[in-house]
């Protein structure tokens, strides 16, 4: 029995993962770095001044949350980590795996259906 993907079926599977992703970062945004900033700002930690509208400290928060080991220079990290919640990990988790499967399905459909050149 063979299987058929077809080049329909890729598009709609990409459109609806990167939607999911989407939702995941505004949900991050929304919860995780705003009570994070919050929490900072109450210590007197503001956030970068060069991130105004380029949205890096999301990303970089979430990765802080993910791994312990990691210390960015560009964020405070001991205090990202001190004002985390249990929440906060596994939204930076729904973040980080939502992005990397819409990656794979896009570099499977890419490797699949591209135009030969």
């Amino acid at each position: 029995m063979e299987i058929h993907i077809t080049k329909d079926a890729v598009v709609v599977t990409i459109g609806i993962l990167f939607f999911i992703w989407g939702i995941a970062v505004f949900l991050f945004g929304r919860i995780t770095v705003k009570h994070i900033e919050t929490e900072m700002a109450k210590e007197g930690i503001l956030p970068p001044e060069w991130d105004k509208g380029i949205g890096t400290r999301g990303a970089t928060y979430a990765l802080i949350i993910l791994f312990p080991k990691l210390n960015p220079t560009i964020l405070d990290a001991k205090a990202t980590r001190r004002y985390m919640r249990k929440k906060d990990f596994y939204l930076a988790l729904f973040v980080q795996s939502s992005f990397a499967v819409c990656m794979i399905v896009m570099s499977i459909g890419y490797y699949l259906y591209a135009p030969d050149s």
